[in-house]
């Protein structure tokens, strides 16, 4: 469940009532449901639905805090506190500086008190902490703060399911190449999870039309090399790697090279955004999300590399720089 800038109050409640409680907590990697952005109103709204059975356990503080934080002021710790208000302005941070203040905050969450509010800035610290190439120690030390939270808290499943904290923990081993050693069998499961997505993945197809109405389809791309990158117009992340995939958009398009990009949003709400940003590779619109569930996709940007014989080769759950970018696309033999 993504929130739309701009969107209003009502279509946002409709959008909210047509989830199912699971998907409404969701805030796995990138941009996801960000409490800050609502009024009170739509906020009473999801702490209803979150509040479903086997659900109020589980839920966790979603990526962004202010809302919450304005909400539950008292609920905060005077050594957490400090803590919420750098992980508001984390995106604000330089690049270059953002991989050590990032570790730096893993080992303070680490060195808090066991309450849930720690379990939950570690989770929010893991969301926030793959948008671009902050330097492998830094999601080590990420992970191993996860890990330790999920072990001093272990979680319930959510309607049969790993909860979110244990998805993006795997997530960070099976993408990310981190080492832990929670032995749980939520994490367990969590890891089973992404690989039937993955093994999902690998037979689905996509045919979406683009801006201008024309259908495209992933298997008739067969002979190139396709990156799909899942994104949204109020996405940061998203739209920090924009000017990255124009760019090796241009400079591989003569070898086979397509970027599909795709977005659930409206055409009337894209098309000017792609006019601005002078995106050249098509766009493709999922306006009822068929493929982002297909593919799983919950928080973006996400995006996948096909090699010319239409396998998956590389993964990004989050936002990449243009060196990741081109890493990714080795592995399908572009250099």
């Amino acid at each position: 469940m993504e929130y739309v800038d701009g969107e209003d109050l009502a279509s946002l409640l409709r959008r909210i009532a047509r989830l199912p409680p699971h998907k409404v907590s969701t805030s796995r990697g990138g941009c996801a449901l960000r409490c800050s952005h609502y009024s009170p109103m739509v906020y009473a709204e999801f702490m209803r639905r979150l509040a479903a059975p086997a659900m109020l356990a589980a839920a966790v503080v979603l990526a962004g805090f202010s809302h919450l934080a304005a909400q539950t002021k008292a609920a905060w710790s005077a050594d957490e506190q400090p803590i919420v208000n750098q992980l508001r302005g984390l995106r604000q941070v330089p690049d270059d500086a953002r991989g050590g203040v990032t570790r730096q905050l893993a080992l303070d969450i680490r060195r808090l008190p066991v309450t849930l509010g720690k379990l939950h800035l570690a989770h929010s610290l893991a969301n926030l902490s793959t948008e671009g190439d902050f330097g492998k120690q830094t999601l080590q030390e990420v992970a191993t703060t996860l890990a330790e939270a999920l072990r001093e808290q272990p979680l319930p499943n959510v309607d049969g399911e790993p909860a979110d904290p244990y998805i993006t923990l795997a997530q960070l081993v099976r993408y990310e190449q981190v080492q832990v050693s929670l032995d749980a069998p939520q994490l367990a499961a969590a890891l089973a999870k992404l690989e039937a997505e993955e093994q999902r993945r690998a037979s689905a197809d996509i045919t979406l039309p683009d801006l201008n109405g024309k259908e495209w389809n992933l298997h008739s791309l067969r002979g190139k090399v396709v990156l799909v990158n899942f994104w949204a117009t109020w996405c940061p992340p998203c739209r920090k790697e924009i000017a990255d995939l124009e760019s090796l958009y241009s400079l591989f398009q003569k070898q086979g090279f397509v970027v599909l990009g795709i977005s659930d949003e409206e055409a009337g709400k894209v098309a000017p955004f792609v006019k601005e940003h002078n995106v050249s590779y098509p766009i493709l619109l999922d306006t009822g999300r068929r493929v982002n569930e297909l593919f799983g996709v919950e928080g973006i940007p996400k995006s996948f590399v096909y090699d010319r014989d239409g396998r998956i080769v590389a993964t990004a759950i989050d936002m990449r720089t243009r060196q990741q970018f081109l890493a990714m696309l080795a592995k399908a033999g572009l250099n």
